[in-house]
């Protein structure tokens, strides 16, 4: 382990600053067949919501230049099996904490399975993905409105003890305006950005490829925005940053790293080589050498220097 790529979290301490992101790395033991994931920094699990859901109705990926497309619909057994089994599972072959990512319906939903994230063990942080569809408010989204951000943030950190981490959406106008209201509500982190809004069509029928017609973009493409938003809310706002958006190398780290994260979340690249978080980890060191950095916390936001 070399200390040099060690940061630190709110507080916990993570051996390096690489996270697969949640939805593209499982509950994590999946990966064991591939390496030893107690390399990670930590695991970013799969997106959990009070029920079991099964998710959209298929076709739902689609692949695009640089990137593809998802609608997978938060497919998970829900927050009771996660717990007894999905973790249960986790923890025989991965010694550290996870970062628990958690989606709601409404604000009971999100207070309920973060209170139960936060009796774990396992759960370092706790990140709430507030891109789903609010189904009491008229299909809007959480995490579009700064008041609706703030409300659901408030109403997590009342129940639990454990550093929370706000997910923003970039399918916003003002990312700042949103980072700010979590901010404000009591927040200790930001995770960003989530995907952003993509669709594609059938060159053949005309018809859209997904079944559920648009899904979230992700992947190498959309990393000059995941940049730009994060190079702007860490000048707006005094948390700690998860940067997440196109991460495919160890360049692309410490990109994201100058910009503003403390710590960064790989997520389409997975999909495509699930030995890339791996393959960052090794390669860290020398690119380092090469850019004459002593350890990889001192780079944080030197963009805004």
């Amino acid at each position: 382990m070399d200390e040099r790529l060690k940061v630190s979290l709110s507080g916990w301490q993570l051996d390096n600053p690489i996270i697969p992101a949640s939805g593209t790395f499982g509950f994590g033991y999946e990966f064991t067949e591939f390496y030893d994931i107690n390399i990670l920094g930590s695991i970013a699990t799969k997106g959990t919501t009070r029920d079991p859901r099964f998710g959209n109705p298929t076709p739902r990926i689609a692949e695009c230049e640089r990137g593809m497309i998802n609608a997978v619909g938060l497919q998970n057994p829900g927050i009771d099996k996660v717990i007894s089994e999905e973790f249960a599972k986790l923890k025989q072959v991965y010694h550290k904490q996870v970062v628990a990512n958690v989606s709601g319906f409404s604000e009971e939903e999100y207070v309920e399975c973060a209170k139960k994230m936060d009796a774990q063990d396992i759960v370092g942080i706790l990140e709430i993905n507030i891109s789903c569809p609010n189904v009491h408010g008229g299909g809007m989204s959480f995490g579009v409105c700064p008041e609706a951000a703030a409300q659901i943030t408030k109403a997590v950190k009342a129940v639990t003890r454990k550093p929370v981490y706000i997910k923003l959406s970039p399918n916003v106008t003002d990312i700042v305006a949103i980072a700010k209201a979590c901010e404000e509500a009591g927040a200790d982190g930001i995770s960003m950005i989530n995907t952003l809004l993509g669709a594609r069509f059938d060159l053949r029928t005309g018809k859209p490829i997904i079944a559920n017609v648009m899904g979230g973009f992700s992947g190498p493409a959309i990393k000059p925005v995941a940049l730009r938003m994060v190079y702007q809310v860490y000048e707006a706002v005094k948390l700690p940053i998860i940067g997440i958006g196109g991460i495919a190398c160890a360049e692309d780290v410490i990109e994201m790293m100058s910009a503003g994260a403390t710590a960064v979340e790989i997520g389409a690249e997975n999909l495509r080589n699930p030995y890339v978080c791996k393959e960052i980890i090794e390669r860290l060191p020398s690119l380092m050498d090469e850019l004459k950095i002593e350890k990889l916390s001192d780079i944080i936001g030197r963009a805004h220097q």
